[in-house]
């Protein structure tokens, strides 16, 4: 039976799974993980970690046999891929799954921040209704949407908000031929023309702060920002001191640069809208992204190949 270590965070129903069909050792779970490893690195040929916790390059080369990595999720930024490339490891993970629930979490973030919902929730429960009236809201439907990234989740996004009659540019690393959106090299031209800037490009160093004081200024007192990628890829003090100085009209974010700590600054705010990194977080969705990694594993040692394979170029 394949030895198979599990360094991350899983749902229980998919430890177990994974517990009947491999020779299953929890890393976290050792009393002494160096001296554990000192003793057993080199029996496994197989990990499976989750996004939030990743692959180090250190852990990595401490695996002489490591032959495949199966990821939870879609977050790569955390899972050195080049040492694993390096090493002829193969690297799967979760994507297409999850493009539809953080889609709906975008765009629910979005008129969230928009319209005040979460706001107004507070504002009736505290029993303020009966006092007087909350300020207007602004509308989304026909709004200008910039998107940064135009990834498989980027482009679901689009799609979503054909129905708000929402004009549509988008931001990436280079155009993306087979869509039809207009394409907007430069990032700070991007926010300035949007009046709502979502965030989906991936994480990790060539990414991070991309969302700057210099876009933030761009995007402007009427503009909005709303992050389901990755923490690191807003400054997160840049964000802070432009919402204090209304230099943006709001924001609504679902990931943090040091999850799960929150900047205090935040929860005074009442034009931030915050989530718990949530938006994959649906029954349907996990299972789907637990049956991938469950998959990836069960084609590697059957096929030699995972179905969903990490590009580490």
């Amino acid at each position: 039976m394949v030895n198979l270590l599990n360094v991350g965070k899983l749902p229980p129903a998919l430890e177990e799974r994974l517990a009947a069909s491999y020779n299953l050792t929890t890393l976290p779970q050792q009393p002494d993980t160096i001296q554990f490893l000192d003793a057993h690195a080199a029996e496994f040929t197989a990990v499976v970690t989750s996004a939030a916790v990743g692959l180090s390059a250190e852990l990595i080369n401490r695996l002489p046999n490591l032959k495949v990595v199966s990821n939870f999720g879609v977050g790569l930024d955390k899972i050195d891929l080049a040492t694993a490339k390096s090493r002829g490891i193969t690297v799967g993970y979760t994507p297409d799954v999850l493009n539809d629930c953080v889609a709906d979490i975008a765009f629910g973030l979005m008129l969230d921040v928009a319209r005040g919902i979460s706001s107004a929730d507070r504002f009736v429960r505290a029993g303020n209704w009966p006092k007087g009236t909350l300020p207007l809201a602004r509308k989304v439907s026909g709004a200008k949407l910039g998107i940064v990234g135009m990834g498989r989740i980027g482009r679901t996004i689009a799609k979503r908000s054909l129905g708000f009659d929402m004009p549509i540019r988008y931001h990436a690393r280079h155009p993306v031929s087979d869509v039809e959106w207009h394409y907007e090299p430069n990032l700070s031209e991007l926010a300035h023309w949007a009046d709502f800037l979502i965030v989906i490009t991936a994480g990790g160093a060539g990414t991070r702060h991309l969302i700057n004081a210099e876009v933030l200024r761009a995007l402007g007192p009427q503009g909005f920002l709303i992050n389901v990628a990755r923490g690191s890829v807003v400054d997160e003090a840049a964000l802070i001191e432009a919402l204090k100085a209304k230099r943006i009209a709001g924001a609504a974010l679902d990931v943090f640069e040091n999850e799960p700590q929150v900047p205090n600054a935040f929860f005074e705010m009442e034009n931030v809208v915050l989530l718990p990194h949530i938006a994959s977080a649906t029954v349907e969705t996990r299972q789907a992204m637990a049956d991938r990694v469950y998959d990836n594993l069960r084609s590697y040692f059957k096929y030699g190949a995972v179905i969903s394979a990490a590009d580490a170029s």
